[in-house]
């Protein structure tokens, strides 16, 4: 009998993580629109957890009001909260804190 149930936990357990798994494979890209008027001159996505902002994603490019980018933030640490910072040709910046990339597939500057 012992063995029987030790089976049965173990079938369990493997079935608990089965369910884990889609979690780590959510697709975390994110179309960012840009409405502003103005044109996006860098872009930071950060892990909310981070103290800093890294990288400017778009580079040498620029993101010109009326057109989009698709960015994708698996950064392979299953993290779905992560912070934009975008910063414009006119010098003004806008970050936006906690944005759900796992469940957000689109986020507009307006």
């Amino acid at each position: 009998m012992r063995s029987l149930n030790t089976l049965k936990a173990a079938v369990v357990g493997l079935g608990l993580l089965g369910l884990a798994s889609p979690a780590l494979a959510l697709d975390r890209r994110v179309t960012i629109e840009n409405e502003t008027g103005f044109t996006i001159v860098e872009f930071y996505g950060s892990n909310s957890g981070e103290q800093d902002w890294q990288e400017d994603i778009l580079g040498e490019d620029m993101l010109p009001s009326g057109q989009s980018v698709v960015i994708d933030f698996d950064d392979a640490t299953g993290y779905c909260m992560f912070d934009f910072k975008a910063v414009f040709d006119d010098g003004e910046e806008l970050v936006r804190e906690g944005v759900n990339i796992c469940e957000v597939a689109t986020f507009t500057y307006r």
